[in-house]
C-alpha cells in the first residue's frame, strides 16, 4: 500500500477560489480515476495551502491511474487550464506504511 500527500501552495488569498473550482469541477473528475483519503485545507502553519491524499496498491496501480487521469479530457481540458494558475508550487510524498501503522 502506498499513500500520496500532495501539498499545493496557492497564491495569497486564492485558497477559497481553489477549493471552490476543485469541488465544482475537478472532484467528480479525479475520483473516476483516483482513490481519495482526504482533502484539508491549512489555517496555520505555513497558508495558503491545500492537502489532499490518495491511496494506491502500489506503484504500478498509481502509474496505471495517473496515465488514466491525465488522458480525460474533462480533466486537462476543463480543471486544469483554470486551476493551474492558481498554484504557486506544489509537492508529492509518496508515504508507505509501516507494520504498526493503522489501516486506513
Amino acid at each position: 500500500m502506498i499513500h500520496e500527500l500532495r501539498i499545493y501552495t496557492l497564491h495569497v488569498g486564492k485558497v477559497p477560489e481553489y477549493v471552490k473550482l476543485f469541488e465544482e469541477k475537478g472532484l467528480h473528475v479525479i475520483t473516476r480515476h483516483l482513490p481519495l483519503i482526504g482533502w484539508w485545507t491549512s489555517d496555520t502553519g505555513e497558508l495558503n495551502r491545500v492537502f489532499h491524499m490518495w491511496r494506491y496498491v502500489d506503484m504500478v496501480d498509481r502509474t496505471t491511474r495517473r496515465k488514466r487521469l491525465y488522458e480525460d479530457e474533462e480533466w486537462t481540458k476543463g480543471f486544469v487550464p483554470l486551476a493551474f494558475p492558481l498554484i504557486d508550487r506544489q509537492e508529492s510524498h509518496l508515504l508507505s506504511p509501516t507494520t504498526f501503522s493503522p489501516l486506513i
